[in-house]
């Protein structure tokens, strides 16, 4: 990786900006039990079905809740649900509940934000969820206003692993990938942002382990905390 200055950072949402198990385990709960309507075998194909282990209230590594779309999602628990259920309704009723989970943050965000805005950065998020119940996750822990550039997969750019959402990113904002940051929890993520040649930093508050992500990441840290820092230590180099 050159060391061109770095311009902008792009966040994925769950799991980096927010902990992924601690907001996201209540809102598969609470699903899981609305259309499993006290069918105890349709309750249990569901939790299979999404990795989620209700007991612990958190998803296994590899579930598809972790970096798929919605659209993904609502395909995967369609068939485990009634003959002529609505994808759309599901669609609507998973994004719904979306809106509504309480965010747990990975780091105090505000503070965090006006660290890297005093930087001078342009700031975005790419998403594989919806783009409306991402800026309202973003309104809710007071931040939306600080990011410059918000996308979600139906935000019509694509969804991660593809680069489309970090391409838009660039384009809007005249910068070369090779200046901008991609900073994600998962291998969709990290793929994204090596697909356009961007630097990539992994975070450990999504399920995927660390071993999972070094080969994939510049460089792997705690938790967007340690962001800053690192930003410091790329600009000395």
């Amino acid at each position: 990786m050159s060391q061109t200055p770095i311009t902008g950072i792009v966040f994925d949402k769950d799991g980096t900006l927010f902990d992924f198990n601690a907001t996201w385990g209540a809102w598969a709960g609470r699903l899981i039990r609305e259309l499993a309507a006290d069918d105890p075998s349709r309750y249990d194909a569901l939790c299979s079905v999404l990795g989620y282990d209700p007991a612990a209230q958190a998803f296994e590594e590899g579930s598809i809740v972790i970096a798929e779309t919605v659209q993904t999602v609502s395909g995967a628990i369609l068939p485990h649900l009634p003959a002529g259920t609505d994808r759309a309704s599901l669609i609507a009723q998973m994004n719904a509940l979306a809106a509504d989970v309480p965010q747990i943050s990975a780091a105090p965000l505000r503070a965090f934000m006006a660290d890297l805005s005093a930087r001078g950065l342009r700031l975005g998020v790419a998403t594989n969820d919806a783009e409306a119940p991402a800026r309202a996750h973003l309104s809710r822990a007071g931040v939306l206003e600080q990011f410059d550039f918000v996308a979600g997969y139906d935000s019509g750019y694509g969804g991660k692993p593809a680069p489309g959402q970090l391409q838009a990113f660039c384009d809007r904002f005249a910068l070369a990938p090779a200046s901008c940051v991609m900073v994600g929890d998962s291998l969709h993520d990290l793929h994204a942002g090596r697909a356009l040649g961007m630097w990539t930093v992994g975070v450990l508050t999504g399920p995927a382990p660390r071993a999972a992500l070094t080969p994939h990441a510049d460089v792997v840290l705690h938790s967007i905390a340690d962001l800053p820092a690192w930003l410091d230590q790329v600009a000395t180099r």
